[in-house]
């Protein structure tokens, strides 16, 4: 038992699950308005975690590359590199790029998928698809297709 439930035995323990302290350091992050200091995430996370913790998120984070990091005097600031979208999109690439067998993976996860997250992976199939025809170049403005810059 951990030592604050012994403290408080009224107050249930709960585990965070794989990665909710990550997203929730990363959200943190981005609320700042410039690179912050892991006491400032700590004191921004309730400062029930240990300042050694919180540490140890960040450097995971930044060998994810959704963090980055600058020296300040003798410790480090730090800033996000990307949200936590862009963190839970890493964890997929890596979980697919694991598999010997890609397309299974991506079948089997399509297949499974609700009517309507099946339908935005289309639209943002698609929308990637034009991006890549036309050079690079965003052509899908909104989520009703309508080609950016063009006038009905």
């Amino acid at each position: 038992m951990a030592q604050r439930d012994r403290d408080d035995p009224q107050r249930p323990s709960r585990r965070r699950g794989q990665g909710e302290l990550e997203g929730q350091v990363l959200c943190a992050l981005r609320e700042a308005e410039a690179p912050v200091t892991a006491a400032w995430v700590r004191e921004r996370l309730g400062g029930d975690l240990a300042y050694t913790t919180v540490v140890t998120i960040l450097t995971r984070l930044l060998a994810k590359d959704v963090v980055a990091r600058e020296r300040r005097g003798r410790s480090f600031v730090w800033r996000p590199t990307a949200d936590v979208a862009g963190l839970a999109a890493l964890k997929m690439r890596r979980l697919l790029d694991g598999e010997s067998d890609r397309e299974a993976v991506l079948a089997s996860f399509v297949t499974a998928l609700p009517p309507d997250d099946e339908q935005a992976l289309r639209a943002l199939l698609e929308a990637a698809h034009a991006s890549d025809v036309t050079g690079g170049r965003d052509v899908v403005n909104g989520a009703d297709g309508t080609p950016d810059g063009t006038e009905d």
